[in-house]
């Protein structure tokens, strides 16, 4: 028997026994490194699959969103009463179109400007009455006044206010009521 293949002696049996334990052990490595990239791969897929899911609700969330704004849009803007906010001084913060043509003016220029300059002075004791009650009772109020200034008289409003809890802005309606007005001669 030739060296190599005396099994009995314990060098060369060792040796075939580590070259063995070697091959066998860089097969394992090569079968445990693909199926490690094999589980890598399968967790990619899934996790992509999921952003495809989260991408897709994301989606048809910001298609609410854009729903939900035209709506806004129609409701608040193309109303036919006009909507204010006005800060606790009475400052004009936000106002839909209604609003601004029911002040003569352009929306934009209106922002910022005190709601209390449109209020004919005839009825600014009603006005600021009404005003300091919305705020100090902070349950809606009502009242009736003549909106005009500069010796230009606009329109007799119905306005209803109530204050936000969270920013303490008063959210206000107006709605003219001149063709009642006139029908009852009550201005």
């Amino acid at each position: 028997m030739s060296d190599e293949m005396n099994f009995l002696n314990a060098k060369m049996l060792r040796k075939k026994a580590e070259e063995l334990l070697n091959e066998k052990q860089q097969k394992e490595k090569i079968s445990k490194e693909e199926t490690d990239m094999k589980k890598l791969l399968h967790e990619l897929q899934v996790h992509q699959i999921e952003l495809e899911m989260q991408n897709e609700e994301l989606r048809q969330a910001y298609e609410t969103a854009e729903s939900a704004l035209k709506k806004y849009i129609m409701v608040f803007e193309l109303s036919l009463v006009g909507y204010f906010t006005l800060d606790s001084d009475g400052t004009i913060c936000e106002l839909n179109f209604t609003g601004a043509e029911m002040l003569g003016d352009r929306r934009f220029s209106l922002i910022d400007s005190n709601f209390k300059l449109f209020v004919s002075e005839d009825s600014k004791p009603v006005f600021n009455k009404f005003f300091r009650k919305v705020y100090n009772t902070n349950a809606k109020e009502s009242c009736e006044v003549l909106l005009g200034y500069d010796n230009r008289l606009l329109c007799p409003v119905y306005m209803e206010g109530v204050v936000t809890e969270e920013d303490q802005k008063c959210l206000l309606s107006v709605v003219n009521i001149s063709k009642f007005s006139l029908q009852n001669n009550k201005y």
